[in-house]
C-alpha cells in the first residue's frame, strides 16, 4: 500500500482542509449550524437536471431565469410535495458525528 491514502487518512485530511477553509473565510461553527438549520427549514421547491436547487426565497437563480426566458414554465422544475429532498432523507453516518468536533 505504499503511496496510497487510507479512507481514515483521507477523512482526516478533508476535515483539516475544511477547518482551514472555514477559518480562512471567517465561517464560525455557529454560522455553519445556523445555515444548516435554515436549509432544513426551507427545503428546495425547484430542481433542474443538474441538481441546481432553489427554495423560492430571494431572487430567482440564473438557471431558472434562463429556462423561464426560453419559454419553459418554472412549474416544470417544481419538486412534488410528497418527494423528499436527498438532504431531508439523509441518514447521518455515526462516523461523521465528530466531523466538526473542535474538542
Amino acid at each position: 500500500m505504499k503511496g496510497k491514502i487510507t479512507d481514515g487518512e483521507a477523512r482526516d485530511r478533508l476535515i483539516i482542509w475544511m477547518r482551514r477553509r472555514m477559518e480562512e473565510f471567517g465561517i464560525s461553527m455557529e454560522a455553519l449550524s445556523a445555515s444548516i438549520e435554515h436549509d432544513r427549514a426551507h427545503p428546495p421547491l425547484y430542481r433542474d437536471a443538474r441538481a441546481h436547487e432553489w427554495n423560492g426565497l430571494g431572487d430567482m437563480p440564473d438557471w431558472l431565469l434562463a429556462a423561464k426566458n426560453a419559454g419553459v414554465s418554472p412549474d416544470f422544475f417544481r419538486i412534488e410535495a410528497d418527494v423528499k429532498s436527498p438532504a431531508a432523507t439523509h441518514v447521518v453516518d455515526p462516523r461523521q458525528l465528530d466531523l466538526f468536533d473542535l474538542a
